[in-house]
């Protein structure tokens, strides 16, 4: 009887130690293009229906103070989706192979010729992880994407099962129906990408009916009017007010539906597609999630979702992702998973570039040497609020030196310089007091009565107000500092030249051309 009781004793033991060694999944959910003002988790006013993306945030952590750290090109994609698998900062990731359009990318001190090597897939493959991806083609680290074990990329923007986000998430389905097959019990890395919302923005037609929205291709006529489409964003602007560096990228001017115009049918109606798209890739989640739950291994899984930067679409008057306006340089990002706290929120303070750093440390495998980014484990796990004070954002896609930001609590100082056409700006802004980052503006009559939202006399930029003066000089301190520390080869015209040479850029570097064998 006793040796009975011994046997059953040790196999409880051993069942437990076996749980206990077990090591995570993760399911790395990105998106491509979503402000997180889109989502009624960050924005209460939004009518954006994602059941399932509420559910993460009812069930894991938000963060408030999650940031994409910017772009050097206009296809603000590349860097970042660089950052995410190299957990290296904005100067310090490659390009697409043949352009250099930052200036360090033939550094082989600041940007590793055998990056990809350390990237995500890559350790995670040494680890014993099975690795598996779908995403969008092109804009990407592909170097780094072919060491996925499992990869079934393509581009889906269309508004059927085949064409849209449904195949992103029947790519996943299969690959996880082929893993019960064989029953498979190694740990797993999932990177599900979608390659919606972004443009084209061709949602399903019943979603699109959901929110009053058409597939509107007339570059002459307005849209159709309909209740059913989501307001005016409350920072909406006709224009934006000044050359913020790229007002003529595609983004600005070439996007179907909305071209250069700004009015509220137009924009109205793309908010709408936006809404539609974004509500189909939920679907498309929740599929997987219930797969998960009926495999018996969603409670062993980290589950994240967020995206590779923002939009805008008619914010600050603005279209595209060219931009480093919060709803533009802000992600959405949540986590649900072993030992987080249900219904928790945190500012985080978190980059993209942070999650190859935290995922190791989360699967208890060491971080490459190459990594630059800071883990965010201990947020995760309620020890602290956030992994650091001061955040850094840059674009220079277009005109150079472009436009830098810096945020400390609850300051913010964004400044622009084109050299082309002369611009000089600054804009400082208190984000407790004006977090839509209202200008003059915003308070037009015109304005307040189309978007409903009247701002307050203290809501506008501070830049010019001698009584923040003090407070400008410390964050053009603060924003130099950030500038020496990441390797920003640009400077401004209130800053010293540091004695750096000017950046050359090659938009497209000419291969050799082969010669004819006669």
């Amino acid at each position: 009887m006793m040796i009975k009781i011994y046997s059953i004793i040790l196999c409880i033991f051993l069942i437990l130690r076996v749980s206990a060694e077990k090591k995570p999944n993760f399911l790395f959910i990105i998106v491509d293009d979503q402000s997180p003002l889109d989502l009624k988790i960050y924005n209460p006013r939004s009518i954006l229906d994602t059941p399932n993306i509420d559910r993460l945030a009812d069930e894991g952590m938000v963060l408030d103070g999650a940031y994409h750290m910017g772009a050097w090109v206009g296809g603000v994609c590349t860097p970042s989706r660089h950052m995410v698998m190299s957990g290296r900062t904005v100067w310090h990731v490659p390009d697409k192979p043949g352009r250099i359009m930052n200036p360090h990318v033939t550094d082989p001190k600041r940007v590793p010729p055998d990056l990809a090597q350390y990237s995500l897939p890559a350790v995670f493959n040494r680890a014993g992880y099975d690795t598996m991806r779908t995403c969008k083609n092109g804009n990407s680290y592909d170097a780094a994407n072919k060491l996925f074990t499992v990869r079934h990329d393509g581009t889906r923007r269309g508004g059927t099962d085949e064409k849209g986000s449904h195949w992103h998430g029947e790519q996943v389905m299969n690959y996880l129906v082929d893993r019960e097959k064989s029953k498979d019990t190694d740990p797993f890395l999932i990177y599900y990408g979608f390659s919606h919302p972004h443009d084209v923005r061709d949602g399903k037609p019943e979603l699109l009916k959901k929110y009053g929205a058409v597939n509107h291709l007339d570059p002459v006529n307005l849209p159709p009017t309909n209740p059913r489409q989501p307001p005016l964003p409350v920072n909406w602007l006709p224009e934006h007010p000044f050359d913020h560096g790229h007002t003529t990228v595609r983004d600005e001017e070439g996007v179907k539906g909305v071209w250069k115009k700004r009015d509220e049918r137009t924009i109205r109606n793309e908010m709408g597609r936006e809404f539609a798209c974004s509500e189909n890739i939920d679907i498309q989640i929740g599929r997987v999630l219930r797969k998960l739950q009926e495999m018996g291994e969603l409670d062993n899984t980290y589950v994240i979702y967020t995206a590779d930067h923002g939009m805008a679409i008619g914010r600050h008057g603005l279209q595209g992702k060219q931009n480093l306006y919060e709803h533009t340089w802000r992600i959405p990002f949540m986590v649900k998973g072993p030992g987080i706290e249900w219904g928790s929120r945190v500012d985080g303070n978190i980059y993209l570039l942070d999650v190859l750093a935290t995922l190791c440390d989360l699967a208890e495998i060491e971080t490459p040497k190459t990594s630059e980014g800071k883990s965010f484990k201990p947020v995760l796990m309620g020890v602290g609020k956030k992994v650091r004070d001061v955040l850094y954002g840059v674009y220079c896609g277009g005109g150079r030196p472009g436009s830098r930001c810096v945020k400390k609590g609850d300051w913010k100082l964004t400044q622009y310089e084109v050299t082309k056409t002369g611009v000089k700006h600054r804009q400082l802004f208190n984000l407790k007091e004006n977090p839509h980052e209202f200008m003059k503006e915003h308070h037009d009559p015109k304005v307040v009565a189309m978007t409903g939202v009247k701002p307050t006399t203290k809501q506008v930029n501070l830049a010019g107000d001698p009584g923040f003066a003090d407070k400008l000089k410390e964050m053009e301190a603060l924003l130099l500092g950030e500038m020496r520390r990441l390797d920003d080869p640009y400077r401004f015209w209130n800053q010293p030249g540091d004695g750096l040479p000017i950046p050359i850029l090659k938009e497209k570097v000419k291969k050799p051309s082969k010669k004819k064998s006669k």
